[in-house]
């Protein structure tokens, strides 16, 4: 049997392929964008370390500070030392508070930035396999209708 160029079925087969090549091209597509947004995670990560880090430096530098001043009132009088001692408790303390809430305000956006991101995952990873479900249905369209076409 011989098939015209315009065989209705070859070209319902011919669309058919192309729908699902384009289905593919979709799902490595989706598949790219999940790996981009696990590469921005953490990179964002890294990011909030870093903030962290030039935080406690930052720290660290006025608690030197804090050091040398109280060092130069020690060496003045016995009282000042006393009282610089009493001061420098308070300040490590409230800086120690300070530190903590800031930290728990960091953890909350931080919990808030995970929970929006693993929703946008969890809709994509769906989308994904649906996806790859509609591919894999088009490659069996595809190969049985080679196959009866061969026959």
């Amino acid at each position: 049997m011989t098939h015209c160029p315009f065989d209705p079925h070859l070209v319902a087969l011919q669309h058919t392929a192309t729908h699902c090549n384009t289905l593919q091209r979709t799902a490595t597509h989706c598949i790219t964008l999940h790996h981009t947004a696990t590469h921005c995670n953490a990179l964002q990560r890294t990011a909030m370390h870093c903030s962290t880090l030039q935080h406690t430096a930052t720290h660290c530098n006025t608690l030197q500070h804090t050091a040398t001043h109280c060092n130069t009132l020690q060496h003045t009088t016995t009282y000042c030392n006393t009282y610089c001692n009493i001061l420098q408790h308070a300040a490590t303390h409230c800086n120690t508070l300070h530190h903590t809430t800031t930290h728990c305000n960091t953890l909350q956006h931080t919990i808030s930035r995970c929970n929006t991101y693993y929703n946008t995952l969890h809709h994509t990873a769906s989308h994904c396999i649906a996806l790859q479900h509609s591919a894999i249905l088009c490659n069996t369209l595809q190969h049985n209708a080679i196959h009866r076409n061969t026959l």
